[in-house]
């Protein structure tokens, strides 16, 4: 498979030439052990994920750490937290020594309890999620941004089945001791089709059968490996009242397209599904874009009681927002602006930019206006809303 380029390259370097430690965490298959193996082509490589070497390392893990010279790539190493005491005792030990150890870990939360107790202020932490946009032209609504889905499209559905499968076996299990995954398997499907909208563990637990703290436990398990966004409601008021909850997104539009059903850009396109999916997409592209570049998750959206809405507010500096509504169409209308003009009316305090995301055209992609400062921006171009564009 050929190597696609990441944005996140750069920070990665740059933090190898800092830090003694850099760890990689992000959901299967986004790309971490390709990343990390092309940019540091010197260091050692041991997958931890045999059941025969998990159990060696546990058996005896001060000899294997012994044998271990680095630079070193340590490979889903949440799958053996015994070994971060050591490597912290190793660094201790060379402490002007940099880059000397890369580790990857597709469950964020377990690998970042270990993190936090043995390489604090050691480790430089950075998040990869599947390709964006940015880093492909062939990353799409149906196919996602898997790599190896953009590789070979033709085994799309083949993959997302098995990819679906080794996550239910292999994160899940290992994140918490869920027995029924046939239940857990009927929550995503649930969970999927309320994509774009409100969080609501109530209306989630009553189909299920399930307690709301088991919804709420789940969806922490699809948080922290890499498969869902929670997007909060923006903190400021406006002098209104606010919706507390956030609204739900898969990262990956084309894992959620299969778990829907869609198996088609023309299913797609009559799909109940294609709005909110498009709104997932974006949301996901500037997450993407902003962990690549080190900058922290910082995407909201805002709806008050009145019924005013807005899908996004994408804080970029002080006192500077921008304001976006996601339209799945390839046409744009003025009208499409309205929302975002009269949440600006309350927004004197801040420099506001306001911005329709819509699907990119055959035509090409080009930035237009619609109405009063409001922009009309194809998708593909939403990079340049986080370098500031105006």
């Amino acid at each position: 498979m050929k190597y696609m380029h990441r944005l996140i390259e750069a920070e990665l370097m740059k933090a190898s030439k800092a830090f003694s430690a850099v760890i990689l965490t992000g959901p299967r298959r986004a790309g971490k052990t390709t990343t990390l193996r092309k940019l540091f082509p010197q260091a050692g490589y041991y997958l931890l994920e045999d059941p025969d070497v998990i159990a060696r390392l546990r058996a005896d893990p001060r000899t294997f750490m012994e044998e271990v010279d680095p630079p070193v790539i340590l490979d889903e190493i949440q799958n053996v937290p015994e070994l971060l005491g050591y490597v912290r005792s190793r660094i201790d030990r060379f402490p002007h020594k940099k880059g000397g150890w890369f580790l990857t870990g597709s469950q964020e939360a377990p690998l970042m309890r270990g993190v936090t107790e043995s390489l604090a202020g050691r480790a430089a932490l950075f998040q990869l999620l599947p390709l964006s946009q940015q880093e492909s032209p062939k990353v799409s609504l149906l196919n996602g941004g898997f790599p190896e889905v953009l590789t070979r499209p033709s085994t799309r559905s083949t993959w997302f089945r098995s990819y679906v499968q080794t996550y239910l076996e292999r994160d899940v299990r290992a994140v918490s001791s869920i027995r029924d995954l046939a239940t857990f398997r009927r929550f995503l499907s649930l969970v999927v089709s309320r994509c774009g909208q409100i969080l609501n563990r109530t209306d989630l637990a009553a189909p299920l059968g399930v307690s709301v703290p088991t919804i709420s436990e789940w969806l922490s398990i699809l948080e922290i490996t890499g498969q869902i966004i929670l997007v909060p409601p923006f903190f400021e008021n406006f002098g209104k009242r606010l919706i507390k909850s956030p609204k739900l997104y898969f990262v990956d539009a084309g894992l959620a397209c299969h778990l829907l059903g869609i198996e088609s850009e023309r299913m797609l396109n009559q799909s109940p599904f294609l709005g909110p999916i498009f709104e997932g997409f974006v949301a996901s592209e500037i997450i993407k874009q902003q962990t690549a570049l080190g900058r922290p998750r910082a995407l909201y959206y805002f709806r008050d009681q009145q019924g005013l809405e807005v899908d996004f507010i994408l804080p970029l500096r002080e006192r500077q927002l921008v304001f976006i509504e996601a339209k799945a169409s390839r046409t744009v209308f003025p009208e499409m602006g309205a929302a975002l003009d009269r949440l600006a009316t309350a927004s004197s305090r801040y420099d506001v930019s306001k911005v329709v995301v819509h699907r990119a055209g055959g035509g090409g992609s080009q930035t237009s206006a619609l109405r009063r400062g409001v922009r009309a921006l194809p998708v593909d171009r939403l990079s340049a809303l986080l370098r500031g564009g105006k």
